[in-house]
């Protein structure tokens, strides 16, 4: 009884202060900051209204019925089966109606499927749980990892604006030019979603779905994958990162930059402290989600690689599974989604950490050589 009486006086406190108790909400959708955007919430309201209007039209002449031909004593009901006028009415009006609806309703989607003569073509690989954005044009890509602390996501401290909303390398398109979007998936299907710009496709396995948007104003807007596609599908957010021209001309050049050096690493000379260093990283990144940050992993689906097998055993075998995954579980393969490098890394932190301390180093160029053999 005690138990329940608290229940009634939180319930009784929340309905007596709904400002406090109550998220931020509104009743409507938001233009959102791009063409299409707009003419979806211009068609939204478009619809709305005529729906108000017949909504008032109906219920009019059915209130009116019940009031005018209601029963009472001494009055004679109507009697009446077959009028040829109404039957032609309530066939030609909403005919009528629903070719008012479908006029904006077909220009709209047409103009949403319109993916020709694009500035900028990206493509959108869905991972789980996280995106790669290649940049075709350029010849580079990277990938998009939630970046929210496990401290927020564990309540140690309090909870960001931008909570599950943080990543660590956001697209970045430039603001006015027309961005081509080839979305496709790795693994199951997703879904990339942004709803300033007013668009949500599907992400699926061996298919690829093209989409457009034309940012009009600089600044971030953020989304999320809206497919439940596994255990951390609401770890899996989207941000993109709108910028002028010229900044997003410089942004390119340094990403080039990036991807240059990053190929010329493979050829350098690792020791074991450095290779550790950047594994901690990418194992942060790419694996802790599934084998937990202490490798103890969350079995059955994700095993434990603090002193297990394969981080302790043949090494070639744990290569193997790294780089091509294992048939029939939830293990990836990870050859295309890590370079040489972090692979090799990766290896390493896991061969090296939580007390496994094999001494064991696999380097960038024998990932490099694994990989060319297959």
């Amino acid at each position: 009884m005690r138990v329940h009486a608290k229940r009634a006086g939180v319930l009784l406190g929340g309905l007596m202060t709904p400002a406090l108790s109550m998220a931020d909400w509104t009743l409507n959708m938001s233009p959102g900051v791009t063409g299409t955007s707009n003419e979806i919430f211009s068609l939204h309201m478009t619809i709305l209204w005529i729906c108000v209007v017949i909504g008032i039209v109906v219920f009019g002449v059915m209130f009116w019925s019940i009031f005018a031909h209601r029963k009472s004593p001494g009055r004679k009901p109507a009697n009446f089966h077959e009028n040829t006028l109404v039957e032609i009415l309530w066939t030609i009006i909403p005919l009528v109606i629903l070719v008012v609806m479908a006029i904006p309703a077909t220009a709209t989607l047409v103009d949403m499927y319109d993916t020709s003569e694009a500035d900028v073509d990206i493509k959108v690989t869905g991972y789980q749980w996280r995106w790669k954005y290649d940049y075709i044009e350029h010849d580079f890509g990277y990938f998009s990892n939630i970046a929210t602390s496990d401290d927020e996501i564990y309540n140690r401290t309090d909870k960001s604006e931008n909570y599950l909303l943080e990543v660590d390398k956001p697209m970045v398109v430039p603001v006015g030019a027309k961005i081509r979007l080839l979305v496709t998936a790795n693994d199951v299907i997703h879904s990339w979603w942004v709803p300033a710009f007013g668009v949500k496709k599907d992400a699926i396995p061996g298919f690829v779905n093209e989409t457009w948007t034309r940012v009009d104003e600089p600044g971030i807007y953020r989304g999320q994958c809206t497919e439940l596609c596994g255990v951390k599908h609401g770890f899996m957010p989207v941000v993109v990162k709108a910028v002028p021209q010229d900044e997003y001309d410089a942004w390119v050049a340094e990403q080039k930059e990036a991807a240059q050096r990053e190929r010329e690493l493979t050829e350098k000379d690792w020791t074991l402290e450095e290779l550790m260093a950047r594994g901690e990283k990418a194992y942060a990144s790419a694996c802790a989600a599934c084998h937990q940050a202490d490798g103890s992993g969350a079995p059955p689906a994700f095993p434990a690689l603090k002193g297990s097998a394969i981080a302790t055993g043949d090494m070639q075998a744990h290569l193997d599974t790294v780089v091509n995954g294992v048939s029939g579980t939830a293990m990836q393969a990870f050859g295309e989604q890590l370079s040489e490098v972090d692979l090799a890394a990766v290896i390493t932190y896991e061969r090296n950490a939580w007390g496994n301390d094999t001494g064991d180093m696999v380097t960038p160029k024998e990932v490099f050589e694994y990989k060319n053999q297959e």
